[in-house]
């Protein structure tokens, strides 16, 4: 189990948000030797982490937005002892990675499960897109950045690329990427339930910043799949969906089997012959 100090690094602009997040991982920190660091005034997410990191002084160090409610009181067990095995650790991410986005090359190489929440919704989202073992899946090649778990060596070593991505966007996806590319091992945790109350901003500035992304890494970059050519179109990430009242109701269904079930579906659908009737 890999031990030491954890620090919390988030970026906010928003002292709600920001105590809301504070609160929620003292809660999970509990017991451990623990810091967090706020960065207030970051001119990109990838300068506020960088920012971070060189004030962090933990052994694994933890890449937060301000808004994520992680739902699990194990938290910090569960990430020393995979830390262990994995560097780097995430909660929905992919196995292939074609263009600026995580989830363009789609199932079966979208990993992980998550929920949503918005101000505007009573109710919150459960999203699979691929729970293919548990409690945690191997042979990522990127992460989302809602939550990003790492070890403070890869962190310090990797770092994060702020001179390209100078924005808010794609500084997860290279991060990510790079530490994969340098060897490290990462992984998606399935059983740590979370809820992220956005669902990122798809804009010109993210395509900016992805046309980057592809021009840094245009050597490494996995082909695309000639059977399916609208994969550079996708603009969401393709899993399943389940509506439910409440958190109490979201963690009855954060179980293996169902997640299974609903992975088996996703890749069913995903093969069935174009125009092959659904029941």
């Amino acid at each position: 189990m890999t031990a030491g100090k954890i620090s919390i690094i988030i970026c906010s602009v928003d002292a709600g948000k920001f105590a809301r997040a504070c609160a929620n991982y003292r809660n999970l920190m509990s017991g451990q030797d623990h810091e967090i660091i706020g960065i207030h005034d970051a001119r990109s997410l990838a300068e506020g982490y960088n920012r971070g990191i060189g004030k962090a002084t933990g052994e694994i160090m933890i890449f937060s937005h301000d808004d994520v409610l992680i739902l699990d009181r194990a938290f910090a067990r569960k990430i020393r002892q995979r830390l262990d095995k994995f560097d780097l650790l995430g909660f929905v991410g992919s196995s292939r990675i074609i263009n600026g986005t995580w989830f363009a090359a789609g199932a079966p190489h979208l990993h992980g499960v998550m929920s949503h929440a918005s101000p505007k919704q009573r109710m919150l989202s459960l999203d699979i897109f691929g729970v293919s073992a548990w409690p945690v899946i191997g042979g990522i090649k990127a992460i989302d950045g809602l939550c990003m778990i790492s070890t403070g060596e890869l962190a310090r070593n990797v770092g994060f690329d702020a001179s390209t991505f100078d924005s808010f966007h794609l500084y997860d996806l290279d991060f990510s990427y790079a530490a994969y590319l340098a060897g490290y091992k990462l992984g998606v945790c399935c059983d740590i339930p979370i809820i992220h109350e956005s669902r990122g901003q798809f804009n010109e500035q993210h395509s900016e910043q992805a046309k980057r992304f592809c021009a840094k890494y245009q050597q490494q970059l996995d082909q695309f799949d000639p059977e399916d050519p609208q994969q550079s179109a996708r603009t969401t990430a393709e899993g399943k969906k389940a509506w439910l009242a409440d958190a109490d109701i979201l963690l009855e269904a954060w179980h293996p089997d169902l997640l299974k079930r609903a992975t088996d579906a996703l890749h069913y659908a995903t093969k069935r012959p174009a125009g092959a009737p659904k029941g």
